[in-house]
């Protein structure tokens, strides 16, 4: 296959993702397994669970960057660009189309009926996929241990950074007693840069603000606000109603919930701002992604390393499973949610070969008509 046509086939899955994907980065990754490893063996179960692990480590949106991981692994580093892109585009077309209306009318569109059904079905994705990669990360009784120690700290509120640099510590803990060494490898941290406060914020001062966001940004997308409260809100440039609309966006539209970005990026700065907010908050994980993807290869060769990886994947599927409770807890609140939840249940592991996205429109179109009811 030409490299030509395999960037086409990159271009049109990542695409169809990024228009369908629903749910947050632990139901995009849920996606990208099926599409990616189990469909068209692009790799092997235990690469994916290497990326994902090491995507868990460094800065960014966790699933944007797989795509970009699974880019590269299809077409090198043109795959990645295209992957990354494909995926954000829909997202960032549809947050533009929702932050020209609501700069224009004051308010959002009510969608709330189209995705009521999206999210218990969802569920059952992120539950498949959990299952699958859970298999081939718990290796050992000692890594099935570390993986419940993980899931429960995920639990109990432990931020899941430390969760995962815990666990991974703990992996290295272990590999040291189980081979009696003492030597230490560290990872040195990233200089964080600050940017100081003009009294009138332009397009080149948005995209270095949310360029230092994409580059410190660790855990869920979410923790996105929290940075631009304090970025944005505090010094006057945003109103918080339009930070808490811009939440609203996050959770209506599809792919990376750091689209929302372009959508404040429009209301500080017309079209301008939104694409120049859009491109700062990605461009980091494009070149953390370039600079680190071909390190994990070598990474799993080294014994003391991979010990670390080892627990690391068992703590992102621990936490895949957190992220899939506290999502049951939110939206399984009647029997409407249930009754879809279990329907797409059904059709996942016992039709296995059903696309996600058919799984994601269906349980959009139940939703849709049991609101009716």
């Amino acid at each position: 296959m030409s490299q030509k046509t395999e960037l086409k086939e990159i271009a049109k899955l990542f695409f169809k993702l990024g228009s369908i994907a629903f749910g947050g980065p632990a139901a995009h990754i849920a996606m990208m397994e099926d599409e990616v490893v189990k469909k068209r063996k692009w790799m092997t179960q235990e690469h994916f669970l290497d990326l994902m692990g090491a995507t868990n480590l460094i800065p960014g949106p966790n699933s944007t960057e797989m795509t970009m991981h699974c880019g590269h692994e299809r077409a090198g580093w043109k795959g990645l660009f295209v992957a990354g892109f494909c995926f954000i585009f829909p997202a960032v077309v549809i947050t533009s189309i929702f932050a020209w209306l609501y700069q224009q009318y004051g308010q959002l569109p009510t969608v709330e009926p189209f995705i009521y059904g999206i999210k218990p079905a969802v569920i059952s994705i992120i539950i498949m996929a959990a299952f699958r990669l859970g298999k081939k990360a718990v290796k050992t009784t000692e890594l099935s241990i570390l993986g419940i120690a993980a899931l429960i700290a995920c639990l109990f509120g432990v931020n899941e950074i430390i969760a995962l640099f815990g666990t991974g510590f703990l992996g290295f803990l272990l590999y040291l007693f189980k081979k009696n060494r003492s030597n230490l490898k560290s990872f040195v941290p990233l200089l964080l840069f600050q940017i100081g406060n003009p009294l009138k914020i332009g397009t080149f001062k948005i995209f270095l603000t949310f360029l230092k966001v994409g580059a410190i940004l660790y855990g869920s997308g979410y923790v996105l606000f929290a940075f631009l409260d304090s970025e944005l809100v505090a010094n006057g440039w945003l109103t918080r109603q339009a930070l808490i609309d811009a939440v609203a966006v996050g959770q209506i539209t599809p792919g990376p919930v750091l689209s929302t970005a372009t959508f404040i990026g429009w209301q500080m700065n017309g079209a301008m701002g939104a694409a120049a907010a859009t491109i700062g908050i990605f461009l980091p994980s494009f070149l953390f992604v370039l600079l680190l993807n071909p390190l994990i290869p070598k990474m799993r060769k080294s014994k003391v390393i991979g010990s670390i990886l080892d627990a690391v994947n068992v703590a992102a599927v621990a936490l895949i499973i957190a992220v899939c409770i506290e999502m049951g807890k939110d939206t399984l609140t009647d029997w409407r949610t249930v009754l879809i939840s279990i329907a797409s249940l059904i059709v996942v592991f016992v039709f296995k070969k059903v696309n996600s996205a058919f799984i994601v429109l269906g349980g959009a179109l139940i939703g849709y008509i049991l609101t009716l009811i």
